[in-house]
């Protein structure tokens, strides 16, 4: 199948490959945040439901949720943004992932969004 990205209106993105997702915040919504200086993340194993806070990001300009775009498992999480959270702001999609999670309600994937429709839903296009 190949990987596949997708959004949520709360700026969230899920690179999904088969059953697992890879999590993190979009470049938009980084460059929003500003210089991030500390990541909360979650507790790996835990399950959260879609839209359920997994964690925290705080920046020089205010502090932002992390929402799970999916319902999912709790697989690892990147332990390079405690000692480098400006990771995300440099590599969102990259080195700037924030956690990993087994998709348990891959039917949820279906309201989320693609590239260019996010881009029209947060309005830079």
């Amino acid at each position: 199948m190949g990987q596949q990205i997708k959004y949520t209106k709360s700026y969230e993105y899920i690179i999904i490959e088969d059953s697992t997702g890879v999590v993190g915040i979009s470049k938009e919504a980084s460059d929003k945040l500003g210089d991030i200086y500390l990541v909360e993340l979650p507790q790996v194993g835990k399950t959260y439901d879609a839209n359920q806070e997994t964690g925290i990001i705080e920046s020089v300009k205010s502090a932002s949720d992390i929402f799970n775009p999916v319902k999912g498992e709790i697989l690892e999480v990147n332990d390079n943004l405690k000692q480098n959270p400006e990771l995300i702001s440099n590599d969102p999609l990259g080195k700037g992932w924030i956690y990993k999670i087994k998709i348990l309600a891959a039917e949820e994937l279906k309201d989320l969004m693609d590239y260019d429709i996010f881009l029209k839903f947060i309005g830079e296009e």
